[in-house]
């Protein structure tokens, strides 16, 4: 204990050392009593005190005593919130007496250094993450969406990945956030496809035919794959605002079932037919060949396609697509071989698109198919595989010299 005479020594010294030690005292003797009332008032008072030391040190180690505390005087806070740069970043970083009102005008007008301090508080609302995305300072609001646990809002996000959507950068900060909107998502795949395409070493490893089905199957894939997401989530504003933009076409729904999405695929037929969704995943499941039909007829598909797609769904029943290549092989191949039968080898203009989309996929499929074949006897082989040997040359007889 530090009895009040020495108190008042150390308050009252020319060494602003003595006098920063009574202010910390003070701090924490006002943070930690339980006695009288009027005691806590004069406390109080020592505080305020303080505040009007001419020394940096003082103030900041009043700052320093009272900045974690959920208890310290408001007034207090906010005097040193004005006080010198050292000390108000650090209030403005951890005081949690400060409330959104005390910090949205203030973001207004502080410099970067300021702003960067309120950008790592422990808790950031929407409304303050907000206002402080608006200064529009890209390395500010690119500090703010790394920190995945700052919930930022649709809105925000979107605005984001909208007016970002060129920066590398922010475009990986923004798709590693869960909380990004799907269709958001969406436009950043679409912006990371194209800048693959424009990377001089992307063009230079594939011919520019190839990188096109490449990249056109990955965005696809991304395409499924987020309305996959958006389907578990009962969400079925993305597969509205794809049907709007006619963006669900005939390779669309043939891919959706081929990679094994085949809840983002309902969703699609369910918004296309205006049919619940319950129905349209009991016709999926067990539905007959016309029922099936009837489905696809109501999404306006026409009867080649539906033909096409009731016997995708029939296969799909048997298989695992979501996870064996091999199976996805066997299915593509054999709707491919199907139709060539079918027509003869001349394959109609309405399901060309359809026949060029399982074309694509049942080269890629096949070399995925045989990475796993081969992988799997690699680990399964209970011996070496005897290869050839190597034939030995015939070594010429030189006479001796």
């Amino acid at each position: 204990m530090v009895a009040y005479q020495e108190f008042v020594s150390l308050s009252q010294s020319l060494d602003s050392e003595e006098r920063g030690s009574a202010a910390h005292l003070s701090a924490l003797a006002y943070l930690n009593h339980v006695g009288p009332a009027d005691e806590h008032a004069a406390l109080y008072a020592a505080l305020i005190g303080f505040l009007d030391d001419p020394s940096v040190k003082v103030r900041a180690a009043l700052a320093y005593g009272l900045l974690h505390s959920t208890e310290a005087p408001r007034p207090i806070m906010l005097a040193l919130l004005h006080d010198s740069a050292v000390i108000a970043r650090a209030v403005l970083q951890y005081s949690p007496v400060l409330i959104d009102a005390d910090l949205i005008g203030l973001v207004r007008t502080l410099d970067l250094s300021m702003l960067l301090s309120i950008s790592q508080r422990s808790t950031i609302s929407p409304r303050l993450a907000a206002a402080l995305v608006a200064r529009q300072d890209s390395q500010l609001t690119l500090r703010l969406v790394k920190r995945r646990e700052i919930a930022l809002g649709d809105t925000l996000l979107t605005e984001l990945a909208v007016a970002f959507g060129e920066d590398a950068e922010m475009r990986g900060a923004l798709l590693g956030r869960k909380d990004l909107p799907a269709a958001a998502r969406l436009l950043l795949v679409q912006k990371v496809t194209e800048a693959l395409r424009q990377a001089r070493i992307v063009k230079g490893a594939l011919p520019a035919d190839r990188l096109g089905r490449v990249l056109r199957d990955s965005s696809d894939t991304a395409l499924s794959a987020i309305g996959e997401r958006e389907a578990v989530k009962a969400c079925p504003i993305y597969v509205s605002d794809l049907i709007v933009t006619d963006r669900v076409n005939t390779r669309i729904l043939l891919h959706a079932v081929v990679t094994g999405h085949v809840m983002f695929f309902a969703d699609c037929l369910a918004e296309l037919a205006q049919t619940p969704r319950g129905k349209v995943f009991a016709l999926l499941e067990s539905g007959s060949r016309p029922a099936l039909n009837a489905l696809f007829a109501r999404c306006g598909l026409g009867a080649g396609v539906r033909n096409l797609l009731a016997r995708l769904v029939l296969h799909a029943r048997a298989t695992d697509l979501a996870d064996d290549a091999g199976a996805r092989h066997y299915v593509v191949t054999a709707l491919t071989e199907e139709l060539i039968g079918e027509h003869d080898g001349v394959i109609p203009p309405e399901l060309e698109e359809a026949f060029a989309y399982l074309s694509e996929q049942n080269i890629l499929l096949a070399r995925k198919a045989a990475r796993g074949v081969m992988a799997s006897f690699a680990q399964d082989a209970s011996a070496p595989m005897a290869l050839p040997g190597l034939m030995e040359e015939t070594r010429l007889a030189l006479p001796a010299a």
